[in-house]
């Protein structure tokens, strides 16, 4: 693992945390639950995975660069190198790379995601290398085929000097009547100009401001049924 204190001007104290039912992780600072109170696990399929096309996509040996928005607890991470490291082809790379304004601590990511034993390997490799004072952009060589970018700081301000283009986001924020910005018109924007062309979005989220401003960004946007009765969830493609 590197790690390495590009942004440290950016940089935030973990955000103050609550627990409810035992494990669930919620911020005080939003006001909202870091993961769907059904099983964020499966929501992450649901949502991330169909909605960008995966695993089908993975089936050449090219290597993947997925975006997200809101690391969070590492969860949408950890199913996502556990579902890669079943269905990726030979010579294939994984690059994970989240914008997180407040990382959390190895200790509270170990308690998150405790609750689900089908990531429990992924969950010990994490935490195994997290750093006690995340900051900068901490990077994790997960293994050979995969590696795990956080981005500590405004999301806005380090996306919009990232050098890396996106074939697949997962806009995970919380939710848009919480903190808005992290739905503006402006980060949207931001994010259509890192997707390359026929790369993709995916989200939980369909209020109506949202789906205006992926439009306006310029992505084919769909309406897809949610997870676990939600009505609808969105997804797009950049198609130039």
């Amino acid at each position: 693992m590197t790690h390495s204190n590009t942004t440290p001007e950016t940089n935030k104290t973990s955000e103050p945390l609550t627990w409810h039912d035992g494990d669930m992780p919620y911020s005080t600072a939003f006001g909202d639950h870091f993961y769907c109170q059904t099983d964020g696990r499966l929501e992450c399929g649901h949502v991330f995975h169909a909605g960008n096309g995966l695993p089908d996509r993975w089936q050449s040996a090219e290597p993947f660069t997925i975006g997200e928005l809101g690391f969070g607890t590492g969860l949408n991470a950890c199913e996502t190198w556990r579902r890669w490291k079943e269905h990726h082809q030979p010579g294939g790379h994984l690059h994970f790379i989240s914008f997180e304004l407040y990382p959390m601590q190895a200790n509270e990511i170990d308690r998150a995601l405790s609750r689900w034993p089908e990531i429990d390997a992924e969950r010990k490799a994490l935490v195994a290398q997290w750093p006690q004072a995340p900051s900068g952009i901490v990077t994790v060589a997960l293994d050979a085929q995969t590696t795990l970018s956080v981005v500590c700081g405004d999301a806005f301000t380090n996306l919009s000097a990232s050098p890396h283009s996106f074939d697949a986001w997962f806009l995970d924020g919380f939710a848009p009547s919480k903190n808005s910005d992290m739905w503006s018109a402006e980060l949207m924007q931001v994010v259509f100009d890192h997707t390359v062309p026929g790369g993709s979005f995916a989200t939980y989220a369909a209020a109506g401001f949202v789906r205006r401003n992926l439009i306006a960004a310029g992505y084919a946007l769909e309406r897809r049924p949610g997870f676990a009765g939600k009505r609808e969830m969105l997804c797009g493609i950049r198609s130039a």
